[in-house]
């Protein structure tokens, strides 16, 4: 058993399991304590409907459940608009979270994205991770149909950490399914098969059957 504290935040509902739901899942069946952070309401911008906030909310808690995962805060910034909120907004978001629960591993948002909510995040988790906090590790984590959409001319999402995720696929795309608004239809990488087939493929580069990549941001190491 482990006792470690792990943050994963994401800018919008669905963000967290993409990035990292397979490693969620690892971490709450070693005995981790796994806390998801959900940046923005993740609605009004695509759905124009209040109503739809609460649901998400459900869904994130689903999604949570199916990873065995208990506990899922919500900052309720605005969606799509990160880029327009001051920065020591989004920072103060992430601050409590991290200030309340000490966590001890923290996975992002990677700075190699198409959605500016996305890249706002990492800048705010490096603020709120800084070394005054305790946080040990900082990971990036790629988010399907974003990372990979970056285009040429500019700096792509880089893997080079590989958590094996044998026998937690299914978990991942069963939980990614409570999203019920953000599932597509494969070849989308926002589709079970897809997801899938990444994990497949990211683990062929690692020797595991099945891994998620992240991109290691720090670590602060006291013994070797």
């Amino acid at each position: 058993m482990s006792d470690r504290t792990v943050l994963v935040i994401g800018a919008h509902p669905d963000d967290e399991v993409l990035g990292a739901g397979g490693t969620m899942a690892k971490h709450a069946a070693a005995g981790d304590e796994v806390h998801v952070l959900i940046v923005t309401e993740g609605t009004t911008q695509q759905y124009d409907d209040d109503s739809i906030i609460e649901q998400k909310r459900e869904e994130a808690r689903e999604c949570a459940d199916t990873l065995g995962i208990g506990a899922v805060h919500f900052g309720d910034l605005p969606d799509m608009r990160l880029d327009d909120v001051p920065h020591v907004e989004t920072n103060a978001v992430i601050e409590s979270v991290v200030s309340d629960h000490s966590p001890d591993v923290v996975y992002t948002h990677s700075p190699h994205e198409v959605n500016l909510d996305h890249k706002a995040v990492y800048d705010s988790t490096l603020v709120a991770t800084r070394p005054a906090t305790g946080v040990e590790r900082v990971l990036a984590y790629e988010t399907p149909s974003s990372t990979g959409w970056t285009g040429g001319a500019t700096s792509q999402f880089g893997a080079d950490v590989y958590v094996d995720i044998t026998g937690y696929v299914d978990t991942k795309v069963e939980a990614f399914n409570a999203y019920e608004s953000e599932t597509r239809q494969f070849p989308h990488p926002r589709s079970g098969k897809s997801l899938s087939a990444r994990a497949t493929a990211r683990g062929s580069e690692a020797g595991f059957a099945a891994a998620e990549a992240f991109s290691l941001v720090y670590e602060r190491v006291s013994e070797i």
